[in-house]
């Protein structure tokens, strides 16, 4: 969003210091022997969505090129490492030229668009663009060669993608069989017709339902494994729709971040330690309170919180290798996995917020994660994580500590197992295993022992998890 961006429509405009040569058509303003040249034409950058962002990728173009643009107008949408942002426009004009196609990626900062003032500015905006784009892709001038004199509205010279032929970036619509126009983006409509999809039965997840690369490749997928299940076709005996084997891809943004931080997580001394938790009374709980909308990631969220507030130390990171911070909220992360990737959506307060809006909270955060519409502080902002794969059936594993906070704890499946009663019996319960990964230069053994028996008394007398 606009509010997350410093400066996405900075003016190309320099101010000189008494200089006689200005160029043509220049107006100048200024007092006192100051001179400002005022460009018509407006660089529109790539914004820094996130603190770590160091490049983003364009998902798709809300509006087409010689589309008149309003302040406050959603312009682009734009892939950081964890989600989709709408960025929207400072000034009024007319997004003249695209520089960085649907599916492109550029650095924080460089020129993606150009943005002119007026119709009549569009084809010099145009002009620029391709000069810009030439220049970034020739080679440097011999050692004797004098470098040109810049101009001074002349658009910085970034290293983007060669923008594809006029037809690819048309500023109008196609409209489908009936007259019904369809919104898509200019990537989508190439994508749809190399991938034989009919824009016309596909529901847009862009903004305002405009249809984006996304779509048009999930409505081809959806195809492939249509003819799967019905057995016709090549595709029937695919491994898996949409993978080639013996091919070698590249990383998402999504992947990419997650790449960076388990790299990042090998300089942290690490150790674990496991715990047996019996579930029989939070498994009847969940029964009781699951018809009012409480889920079981809650339950364990309000749990596990509501221990850490009793073991601040196991609540606390270390960031500089040199001190850490006992945190004075207990947000708890939760991973998510999407397709391509994963994130951690956090419960802010979970400690202090009942159960009930809990589970709303994450069914909205759950639904957004999968739109790829979280915003940084949804996802940034935990003090300890949960990582819950115990709806696969599986009964125990280890979990690698994010970057940034002082412990992780791996959920395994609730399962039956025979124990022995405390007069001597054998019997029957459900039992989960735990497993804590901690920052040893914070945390040591006896503050993750002493944590998960709180815990475990939690979670084995569950009564105040509802109030």
């Amino acid at each position: 969003m606009a509010h997350l961006l410093n400066t996405p429509f900075v003016p190309s405009a320099q101010t000189l210091r008494r200089s006689p040569n200005l160029p043509p058509g220049a107006r100048i303003s200024g007092r006192r022997g100051r001179a400002s040249v005022q460009a018509k034409i407006r660089e529109i950058f790539m914004p820094a969505l996130s603190s770590t962002m160091t490049e983003g990728k364009i998902v798709s173009w809300v509006k087409s090129e010689g589309d008149k643009l309003s302040k406050g107008e959603s312009v682009v949408v734009v892939e950081s490492d964890k989600a989709d942002m709408d960025v929207e426009t400072f000034y009024d004009g007319y997004l003249a030229a695209i520089m960085v196609e649907e599916g492109g990626v550029a650095s924080v900062g460089s020129a993606i668009a150009l943005l002119a003032e007026s119709e009549a500015e569009i084809a010099e905006a145009k002009a620029k663009a391709n000069s810009s784009s030439s220049s970034s892709s020739s080679p440097p001038p011999p050692p004797n060669t004098a470098a040109p004199e810049p101009q001074v509205v002349n658009v910085a010279s970034v290293a983007v993608a060669k923008p594809p032929p006029a037809a690819a970036v048309a500023s109008t619509h196609q409209a489908s069989d009936g007259g019904k126009r369809i919104v898509a983006s200019p990537y989508a409509k190439k994508l749809a017709k190399e991938l034989k999809v009919d824009l016309g039965r596909i529901l847009g997840s862009g903004p305002l339902g405009r249809i984006v690369a996304k779509d048009v490749e999930e409505a081809a997928a959806a195809a492939v494994e249509s003819n799967v299940a019905a057995g016709s076709g090549p595709a029937a005996s695919s491994p898996s729709p949409g993978i080639q084997l013996g091919t070698v891809v590249p990383f998402t943004t999504m992947q990419g971040a997650v790449s960076k931080n388990m790299v990042e997580s090998l300089s942290v001394p690490t150790f674990r330690v496991g715990y047996t938790i019996t579930t029989d009374a939070l498994d009847a709980l969940y029964k009781k309170v699951k018809s009012k909308g409480v889920t079981m990631t809650a339950l364990l969220a309000k749990a596990t919180a509501l221990a850490l507030a009793k073991h601040p130390v196991v609540n606390s990171s270390c960031r500089d290798g040199n001190s850490f911070t006992y945190n004075s909220s207990i947000n708890i992360a939760v991973a998510v996995a999407l397709d391509g990737g994963l994130i951690t959506p956090v419960l802010p307060d979970a400690d202090k917020v009942d159960i009930y809006s809990l589970s709303r909270k994450w069914k909205e955060l759950v639904d957004k994660a999968r739109a790829k519409q979280l915003q940084p502080h949804e996802y940034n902002t935990g003090t300890f994580t949960l990582s819950n794969l115990g709806m696969f059936g599986v009964d125990r594993f280890d979990a690698i500590l994010p970057p940034g906070t002082g412990a992780i704890m791996a959920v395994g499946a609730s399962q039956p197992s025979v124990v022995a009663t405390k007069d001597g019996r054998i019997g029957m319960q459900n039992q989960m295993q735990v497993n804590v990964t901690a920052d040893h230069r914070v945390i040591y053994g006896a503050d993750l022992a002493s944590f998960l028996q709180t815990l475990a008394s939690i979670i084995e007398d569950p009564k105040d998890l509802t109030l």
